[in-house]
């Protein structure tokens, strides 16, 4: 009831800034999993010719990005119109409480008299009322396969999204493919012997499945392209599309490994085509060049922002983003780019991105982009093949990178390194990560500028993001212990409410392990025993990622054994398996698997496998000692070290 007076209340402050009733419809036509793997795109090994045709009716966009590398997460920061971090929404396929301030943009389009569909994706992450999110709860008239805006009152305007999953990484499976192309035959569009390798995907070793698997990839891309050719035709046909502006966009990058749930372009990096009709060409924007290109900065959390103005809505105080088309349109320096756990696996990554630079910043090191994730090996024969190439030593540097532990920082020219393999930090192995960092932080010296790469100016925005007052990325609270810290209230409120110099502690401290060292380790003693679990968290990592040089730690770590907060002990747990003492630890991660909340044992099962694969404790040592039964997405890392070795 409270979110229903709420919602009154703000509805009568959203006004029309356009005068009558005379507004544009907005169609959304999404797909899923897919890169600008597209002919208009520069592709020429793409056959897409209805996103051609409406790329050269409109205009696409060269920086384009989705928030986050994954379909739940991205949701969530365009239904919300708010980074999913902060918000508390930023690991696939959760379900957090929202404050009530919270605003959906189908809510300011229901208020204003739209018509609102959505054909047929969910997946917001997030709980209102103590129950998970459906389609309702934010605002729209109508979800599923039977959801359109041909079903709306005569004259009424409408905002209708149609997706499509015809391009989704599970679509390359031999059931799903072939049942496809049984029903919508497509001939080979790039035969597996003739896929460009060496140009799309110089990172992936060459193995028949790997090129099998791109080879469906671009007949899947060519059968989504005419369902899109469908939903642009039915829109002719309704007699709607003289007053209807159309997005194209795909929800995150790629299917096949090292796109989707990974933080760099062919992860994030997004398709998006806009067309106006002419009546509302004047929106458009003044940016493009001849070619149609439009060389704005964007991401999904201005998404929201951007269509409401284009209505002449007014945007909600509390959203995050920034309108980049319609009246008083903004440009962007960078966006905002974040990825946490996806399915069973935990990596907290942040990344500014710019035009020209990609700021990564790895607060998991530790761990390898390519983790023993479940489904990805269950549906692409790719994520398999390309594993047990690297097993067997066949992969070249650049190839192993997935496999491999990551650095604390990446950092890319993205101006003549498309798919981001040049990392600074692994270019000159000699010059090693100390002096790498030292001449990117470097801003000038004695008056004089010395470095124009962006980095030191990415470092500085990624900071701010961070400690910004009103939006704190929740990211930096380990899951379970966000749980617990929240209780009745949500992590967005918590996190906002800790001290400004208490928030900054915590900060710098998630910084400082991200990139801790040896000589660090006297540093790290004090934060162990600090009175905030969120430091202490970020001080047992540090331990963790310096490995068996933190051995001057292990009495303060022993201590960790018993902290109040699960997720404290689970690191320190696994950080003294490395040191050599898992006879103390062992005993505690078992516990915390048994009695912790749900994502606490999901961290504790996935430090138990950490330790089983990295030799620590023999892996069927392991699995012997882990309870017959666990929670929720700790079965698949059960399921994971009995079948990816």
């Amino acid at each position: 009831m409270m979110r229903l007076t709420l919602f009154a209340i703000l509805a009568s402050s959203w006004t029309l800034l356009a005068a009558g009733p005379d507004r544009p419809n907005i169609l959304w036509i999404t797909s899923e999993d897919n890169s600008p793997y597209l002919g208009c795109y520069g592709d020429p090994h793409a056959k897409t010719p209805n996103l051609d045709r409406l790329a050269g009716q409109g205009m696409r966009y060269i920086h384009a990005y989705s928030s986050a590398p994954v379909c739940s997460v991205a949701r969530s920061t365009l239904i919300t119109g708010m980074n999913a971090s902060t918000l508390g929404l930023h690991n696939h396929r959760s379900s957090v409480r929202v404050p009530d301030s919270v605003v959906y943009y189908p809510q300011v389009f229901r208020q204003a008299g739209y018509y609102c569909t959505n054909n047929s994706k969910t997946d917001y992450n997030m709980s209102i009322n103590g129950k998970r999110a459906g389609w309702k709860d934010v605002g729209w008239h109508a979800n599923g396969n039977k959801a359109h805006y041909r079903n709306r009152k005569k004259g009424q305007p409408f905002f209708a999204v149609f997706n499509t999953t015809l391009s989704h990484e599970g679509q390359t499976t031999d059931k799903a493919y072939h049942g496809r192309r049984d029903r919508n035959p497509a001939q080979r569009i790039v035969p597996p012997g003739k896929v460009p390798l060496g140009v799309i995907a110089p990172y992936h070793p060459d193995t028949p499945e790997i090129r099998e698997n791109w080879s469906r990839y671009y007949d899947n891309i060519h059968l989504m392209d005419q369902w899109v050719g469908e939903r642009l035709r039915e829109l002719e046909e309704s007699g709607a599309a003289e007053n209807t502006i159309v997005f194209y966009f795909s929800d995150h990058g790629g299917a096949l490994p090292r796109g989707k749930r990974n933080i760099h372009d062919t992860g994030t990096r997004v398709p998006l085509i806009i067309r106006f009709p002419e009546k509302w060409e004047h929106l458009a924007p003044k940016t493009k060049n001849d070619n149609g290109i439009a060389q704005q900065l964007v991401a999904f959390v201005d998404f929201p922002a951007t269509v409401v103005n284009l209505c002449g809505l007014k945007i909600p105080d509390i959203w995050e983003g920034k309108p980049f088309l319609g009246p008083n349109a903004q440009e962007r320096d960078f966006v905002y780019l974040y990825r946490g756990r996806m399915d069973e696996r935990y990596d907290t990554v942040r990344a500014i991105r710019t035009k020209w630079q990609l700021y990564v910043r790895n607060f998991s090191p530790h761990r390898p982009l390519g983790q023993a994730y479940t489904y990805p090996f269950r549906v692409l024969a790719s994520m398999g093949s390309w594993y047990e190439a690297f097993k067997a030593g066949k992969c070249n540097e650049l190839q192993s990178r997935y496999w491999k532990p990551k650095g604390g920082i990446e950092f890319y020219q993205t101006a003549y390194d498309r798919l981001q393999v040049l990392d600074a930090f692994r270019r000159d192995p000699k010059k090693g990560f100390e002096a790498t960092l030292k001449m990117l932080r470097r801003r000038e010296q004695d008056g004089v500028p010395v470095s124009s790469s962006g980095f030191a100016e990415a470092e500085a925005a990624l900071m701010a993001k961070l400690l910004d007052p009103a939006a704190r990325d929740t990211g930096l609270v380990p899951e379970g212990l966000g749980v617990r810290l929240a209780a009745e209230g949500t992590l967005y409120d918590y996190v906002k409410s800790i001290p400004a110099e208490e928030w900054k502690k915590v900060c710098s401290a998630a910084m400082a392990a991200s990139i801790a060292i040896s000589r660090d380790v006297p540093r790290l003693l004090p934060d162990l025993n600090s009175g905030s679990p969120l430091v202490r968290y970020w001080a047992a990592t540090g331990a963790l990622i310096i490995g068996k040089e933190a051995a001057p730690l292990k009495a303060a770590l022993l201590g960790l054994l018993e902290d109040s907060a699960f997720d404290v002990r689970v690191v320190a747990a696994e950080a003294l398996g490395i040191l050599g003492a898992s006879e103390k630890s062992l005993p505690v991660l078992v516990k915390v698997v048994n009695e912790g909340n749900v994502y606490e044992s999901l961290a504790a099962l996935n430090a138990l496998e950490a330790l089983g694969r990295a030799g620590v404790v023999p892996m069927k040592r392991i699995r012997s000692i882990i309870p017959q039964k666990v929670k929720g997405e700790g079965a698949r890392v059960v399921e994971a070290m009995e079948k990816i070795r």
